[in-house]
């Protein structure tokens, strides 16, 4: 098995381009040397994805999100989120703008539909001219701060968002997040009931244990979690516990598992910790495959949702990680580990394609 087509179910694409000014048609040596003298975020210079890196990796499908969280005017955290829901929502559909320019570049396709996936499965299925395919991608929301009111959910799922994360960090105007505490409010349970009356998909990431729990109990239609890894190795409320992921997988839910060190290792340091340091590499995302593969007795509910360039670049992430073309040594380290190649390429592409023909 050679170069294996990898689905990416968590990459923060829109925020790279508007927030970071990131054009991620140039080859990621360009973005990075021009970068160089940028102090402005902690990652410049450290990007690890753009199309052409894409490409290269053969990753041709992936989920990539929409962000704007929301935060109280008396927040002293620089760049925390915006003051109001409305703002908020108008940020999200520059991002929106910016994806339907890589469309009409010919960079991107919006897969909405199981007939729009399989069409663009046909096409990457062909390897001859691999550098000029579109990268299809499904539009995910993360954290939901930004729908400025139910009937909000309704008009973005008409222009083609498919999945919600009702939490990100901290307390959030649906959802408590990372960091936070707190069961679903009022709103929260009226956005799931509104996400399951127009079949979307419930990313349960960043959900605050007591506002997971409310989710499962609550929502009855398709729910994955994009990026979050295993709490038996980083004990931090961030992750996943045995018995959270014994539910996912209880609901036929897919789990991708990120690339953030801190989710990695336990005690880095942001600003402090380097990845060669810590001995952060991608031993470690195979070790988060295995356990819950362990945990399912299969290998049908584990996948890649790297979060690559999600505020953090080669900075942050396993140091045998150069681009995000370096995800294809994961499949060759789980071969090593005794996975057949039935195993790798559900864990690849199978578990989230499976996933996606069921809930599109």
């Amino acid at each position: 098995m050679d170069k294996p087509f990898i689905v990416d179910a968590h990459l923060d694409l829109s925020m790279n381009a508007l927030e970071w000014n990131r054009d991620l048609r140039w080859p990621i040596d360009e973005i990075n040397s021009s970068e160089v003298l940028m102090t402005d975020k902690p990652d410049r210079g450290y990007a690890t994805t753009c199309f052409p890196e894409l490409r290269k990796g053969n990753i041709g499908l992936v989920v990539a999100t929409q962000i704007a969280r929301v935060t109280r005017a008396n927040n002293n955290r620089p760049g925390a989120g915006w003051h109001s829901a409305e703002q908020a929502w108008a940020q999200t559909q520059g991002q929106l703008a910016w994806y339907k320019a890589m469309e009409a570049a010919g960079e991107m396709v919006m897969i909405k539909d199981k007939i729009g996936l399989e069409n663009h499965l046909s096409l990457w299925q062909d390897t001859s001219s691999i550098n000029d395919k579109p990268i299809g991608y499904i539009l995910s929301l993360e954290g939901a701060d930004s729908i400025v009111d139910i009937g909000h959910v309704e008009i973005a799922h008409n222009y083609g968002l498919r999945a919600i994360g009702p939490a990100h960090y901290g307390p959030g105007r649906y959802a408590n997040g990372t960091d936070a505490t707190g069961r679903l409010n009022h709103k929260g349970i009226e956005l799931l009931r509104e996400m399951d009356r127009l079949g979307m998909i419930l990313d349960a990431t960043h959900l605050c244990d007591d506002a997971f729990w409310d989710a499962m109990d609550l929502y009855q239609g398709n729910i994955w979690a994009s990026h979050n890894n295993c709490r038996k190795f980083v004990n931090h409320n961030r992750q996943y516990s045995d018995d959270m992921i014994r539910t996912l997988i209880d609901r036929q839910a897919v789990i991708g598992i990120a690339l953030d060190a801190w989710m990695m290792v336990p005690n880095w340091e942001r600003g402090v910790s380097t990845p060669k340091g810590m001995n952060c590499n991608l031993e470690i995302v195979a070790n988060n495959i295995d356990h819950i593969c362990q945990l399912a007795g299969n290998t049908d509910h584990v996948g890649i949702g790297s979060d690559l360039d999600g505020a953090f670049g080669t900075e942050q992430c396993p140091y045998d990680i150069t681009t995000i073309a370096d995800l294809q040594k994961i499949p060759t380290i789980l071969k090593t580990r005794g996975y057949t190649d039935m195993d790798v390429e559900k864990i690849a592409n199978g578990n989230w394609l499976r996933f996606m023909r069921s809930a599109l």
